[in-house]
């Protein structure tokens, strides 16, 4: 009987493993659109493979964090980041990481990263921190906060709405990794009313209860990006 158990659980076991083994991978880019043509198609992650016969040291090397990113802009922060793209040894390892400046009062508005849960350090400054749930049954949003200072860590879960301000009166540094090596970023506002084309006034004004005129001045706002 014990025999006819340990068979079972093998074979369960080795059935899951079949089910884990061809499990799709995580997408690395906003979308990949099939095509038959193959001198037409790119690798999912939309990168190549160096011979590694020809990689360097440089290959895992970036320099440049220690150096402040340029706050004067109208959201106040600057994000410095260290992905795939700047640090072409990270492909396949599914990490990244940033640095990010804030003017003081500065802020990164509210955000998302589709493909990457995100840890946050402080080292310089204090910071309001915080990300909202999604949908829950009762209809609700929930909405976790926390006032954060020099040393102290925050985590955002993957694909939910946070942001990050600067309530002090001096600089504030943090860096963040993320559990992507392009995790993506969607600005909320951004998004929605800057959006090219832009969405249909009448449908943001019913979404978000305004008057049409000010989802028009909203879409003529210069949206910038930190």
């Amino acid at each position: 009987m014990k025999g006819i158990h340990y068979l079972l659980v093998v074979a369960t076991l080795a059935v899951a493993a079949s089910i884990v083994s061809a499990y799709d991978p995580s997408p690395l880019q906003d979308f990949c659109v099939a095509i038959d043509d193959p001198k037409k198609a790119l690798f999912v992650n939309g990168k190549f493979c160096k011979n590694p016969k020809l990689v360097k040291p440089e290959d895992f090397f970036f320099s440049g964090l220690n150096m402040a990113g340029d706050t004067t802009n109208p959201v106040g922060s600057n994000v410095t980041t260290v992905n795939v793209d700047t640090l072409p040894g990270l492909n396949t390892l599914g990490v990244s990481l940033v640095r990010i400046d804030y003017a003081p009062y500065g802020q990164n508005p509210p955000h998302t990263h589709p493909r990457a849960s995100e840890i946050l350090v402080v080292v310089e400054g204090t910071l309001y921190v915080g990300f909202v749930t999604s949908n829950q049954a009762d209809g609700k949003n929930l909405l976790f906060t926390k006032i954060l200072n020099k040393g102290d860590v925050f985590v955002f879960p993957i694909g939910l709405i946070h942001f990050q301000l600067n309530i002090g009166k001096t600089p504030a540094v943090a860096f963040a990794g993320l559990s992507s090596q392009n995790p993506g970023v969607i600005t909320i506002a951004n998004a929605v009313f800057g959006a090219t084309p832009p969405i249909n006034p009448y449908l943001l004004a019913r979404a978000f209860r305004l008057d049409k005129n000010v989802v028009l001045n909203l879409q003529k706002q210069f949206w910038s990006s930190n």
